[in-house]
């Protein structure tokens, strides 16, 4: 299975990096995971709606240029469905058992996912009705990841 994280902005703490790293390291057997950044858009702390509807925008349209065409498509926002740990591990089994070995997870920036992201999304997801920085968010992203592949093959670590 090929995955592909595309994120907002940039990783900067050393201790996201290397925790980023460690599962990507693991999850080597299993798939082949791939980080994509797009640059965040540069705003001022208060922005007005139309403001950050543009900010949004220019953020999704480079997000939407660094989806393969035939990913199926999953974003993280707060007003996706909730999936437990198994849940997620069942979604990807039943992705790859229908031939969707492409897979694209997209985490947006601080303002969120534009209206033309969430168009292209196939599922939405939540990881919880709490806001998350989107640089934690890769860390529990691909955390998560390893936990279905392991779960999947039934395999001790998720307990």
């Amino acid at each position: 299975m090929n995955i592909t994280i595309i994120s907002v902005g940039k990783l900067k703490e050393k201790y996201l990096k290397q925790g980023f790293e460690e599962y990507v390291k693991r999850l080597g057997s299993y798939a082949t995971i791939n980080l994509v950044e797009v640059p965040d858009e540069k705003a001022p702390e208060n922005l007005s709606d139309a403001q950050m509807t543009e900010v949004m925008n220019k953020e999704g349209e480079r997000i939407l240029a660094k989806i393969n065409p035939d990913s199926y498509v999953i974003t993280l926002e707060i007003q996706g469905k909730q999936l437990t740990s198994e849940g997620l591990a069942q979604k990807m089994d039943e992705l790859a058992i229908h031939g969707k070995s492409k897979i694209a997870f997209v985490i947006g920036g601080s303002l969120g996912l534009s209206e033309a992201v969430r168009k292209r999304s196939d599922f939405a997801l939540s990881f919880s009705k709490m806001t998350l920085p989107h640089q934690l968010m890769r860390l529990v992203l691909v955390e998560q990841i390893y936990r279905g592949f392991r779960i999947n093959r039934g395999e001790p670590y998720h307990k």
